[in-house]
Order: structure tokens, then C-alpha cells, then sequence
């Protein structure tokens, strides 16, 4: 079968196509023809090498953190996270843990429906388990044309908030579909200036300097929330009582379940920019670092 392989760590060109013999699945494994699988940030710096304290991972590794595809067999329409690091979606078969797995949505293309288990968990978690949102409350998505932020613009508003989003001109018109009350343009004006009031949810979806970043707490009412993902290392405002919660997400598929019932319920939208064939992976990785996509890129088996 193909897929790609990283067998040294470094910049997008160590990913390279390679034949090698399908996995056989062991015990609570079923073998899943893939259909698309994803590029996430997480997987950039798996390969980089820069995160191998953090994620230890054995080389040769296969990427790809989420699949949708069938199952041998059977045939049934699946999607599931493996988990970080263990990868193993970039290939034409990846033997997955039955556990893992959830039926796809049947509203929308097999392989687009690979972008919504690390996204949507991460949007679902962070505003909801670690930001505790709830009606009527103000959030702010920082970084909401990406993957993450646009599933946390559209849950947000599904959930009753005020959904304040930044956004560039690019992604401006995808993230007003999406549901958001207000779109602030970062890269135009600054968000204090913007902002009329403090936001109960600050959801950092960004990277950039952990010192401006922590500054943002600055944006929070007090006694509120501030949610981000690792590895920053970024500072409560303590005499606000303003403290960041870091986010690493999980797997739950009785989430993930209910993230594909309200795709096919139409309540939430795959914003799929992009699709790729898996050749073309080094090349989604170098444009993913360059910050050249607008919400989610689907690599095609």
C-alpha cells in the first residue's frame, strides 16, 4: 500500500511516499480503507522534531492524527482520532482500535468528513470543559478562520453566546457564515480598540509571543476564562483572577458522535478549503506552517 513515512526528523521534505505492506489489525483492530485524512499543526511538529520531549514517537512514523474511510469487510462509513502521536492516517489502510471509531456523517463526502474529529473535539472541549460556556455569555475566538475556530464560532452560537471572532479579510466572509455576532480584522485594528466590553471566554486559537498572548487576559471580564493550547507558557492575571486553561484534547466518541449528528442535522458546517492527494502532503505541511490555509485542508487517498 502507499503512504508516507517520516524516517528523520526536519522540514516538510523528509515526508516521502513509500510501498510498504498493509497493517494486519491485532486483537480490537479492524483494518479501514482510507478515505481522506488531515494536516493539523500538532503533526508539523511531530515532524520538526521540536515536540520530541513533549511526544516521543518512533521512527519510521506515519502522520495523519484522524481518518474517515471504511471498514474491510463490512464497509461501514467511519471517522475516528488515533491519537497523538500515534498518527497512522496518512496511508491507503490504517488498522484502528474498534473503540476509536464512529460512524461518518452521511451528509457530506466521505473524505471531508476526516477534518472533523481533532478540530471538533478541540472547539467542543475547550469552550465547553474547559471554558465552561454557557448562554448568553460573550466569547471571543481568537484565530477563528482556522480549523478549530470555526468549528468553536458555530458551537458557540449554536450554544446561545455572543460570538465575538478575529479574522483576516480572507477568512472574514466564512467566519459571518458561521454564525459570529462580530468579526474584528487583526490584522487591521487592535482588539482592545474593538472590543466594547470585557468577554466572559477568551478561546486563543493563535501562536505568537507568549508574552503579547498572556496580554490578552487583559480583554476578559473578571473572574473569567482564558483557554489555549499548548505548548505556550502564558501568564494568569492573578489579581483579576483571570486564569489560562491549557487544552490538550482527547478522544471521546460520544462527543465526536454527537459532532456528526449535528452535521447531519445541518447545525454545523465542514469548512473544507482545500483537498490534496496524499503525494502532495509535504506540500500541505509547508503551506500549513506558512499559515496558507483558511479553515481545514483534506488529504484524498
Amino acid at each position: 500500500m502507499r503512504t508516507v513515512q517520516i524516517t528523520r526528523f526536519g522540514t516538510p521534505d523528509v515526508l516521502q511516499v513509500s510501498e510498504v505492506e498493509p497493517p494486519v489489525p491485532t486483537a480490537g483492530e479492524v483494518l479501514v480503507r482510507v478515505a481522506g485524512t488531515t494536516f493539523n499543526n500538532v503533526d508539523a511538529a511531530i515532524r520538526s522534531g521540536v515536540m520530541t520531549g513533549l511526544i516521543p514517537v518512533e521512527l519510521p512514523y506515519t502522520p495523519g492524527l484522524e481518518v474517515s474511510g471504511t471498514v474491510e469487510g463490512t464497509g461501514e462509513r467511519v471517522i475516528a482520532f488515533l491519537g497523538v502521536p500515534v498518527g497512522g492516517g496518512a496511508a491507503e489502510f490504517a488498522a484502528v482500535p474498534r473503540e476509536l471509531l464512529v460512524p461518518a456523517p452521511r451528509s457530506v463526502p466521505l473524505a471531508d468528513a476526516a477534518v472533523l474529529p481533532v478540530a471538533g473535539l478541540t472547539a467542543h472541549q475547550g469552550l465547553f470543559e474547559h471554558g465552561g460556556l454557557r448562554a448568553g455569555q460573550r466569547v471571543l475566538v481568537n484565530g477563528a478562520g482556522g480549523g478549530v475556530g470555526g468549528f468553536a464560532v458555530q458551537l458557540a452560537k449554536r450554544a446561545g453566546a455572543h460570538v465575538i471572532a478575529t479574522a483576516s479579510a480572507r477568512s472574514r466572509a466564512a467566519v459571518q457564515a458561521r454564525g459570529a455576532d462580530e468579526v474584528i480584522d487583526y490584522t487591521t485594528t487592535a482588539l482592545a480598540d474593538a472590543l466594547t466590553e470585557p468577554v466572559d471566554l477568551l478561546f486563543n486559537n493563535v501562536s505568537g509571543d507568549p508574552a503579547d498572548l498572556s496580554r490578552l487576559t487583559d480583554l476578559v471580564r473578571d473572574g473569567g476564562t482564558a483557554v489555549s493550547a499548548p505548548p505556550l507558557p502564558l501568564t494568569d492575571d492573578e489579581a483579576r483572577e483571570v486564569h489560562w486553561k491549557v487544552l490538550y484534547v482527547r478522544n471521546d466518541t460520544a462527543q465526536l458522535s454527537d459532532l456528526v449528528k449535528a452535521v447531519d442535522a445541518g447545525e454545523l458546517v465542514l469548512d473544507v478549503s482545500d483537498r490534496r492527494p496524499l503525494a502532495d502532503l509535504a506540500a500541505v505541511h509547508a503551506d500549513g506552517e506558512a499559515g496558507r490555509f483558511r479553515g481545514r485542508v483534506v488529504v484524498t487517498l
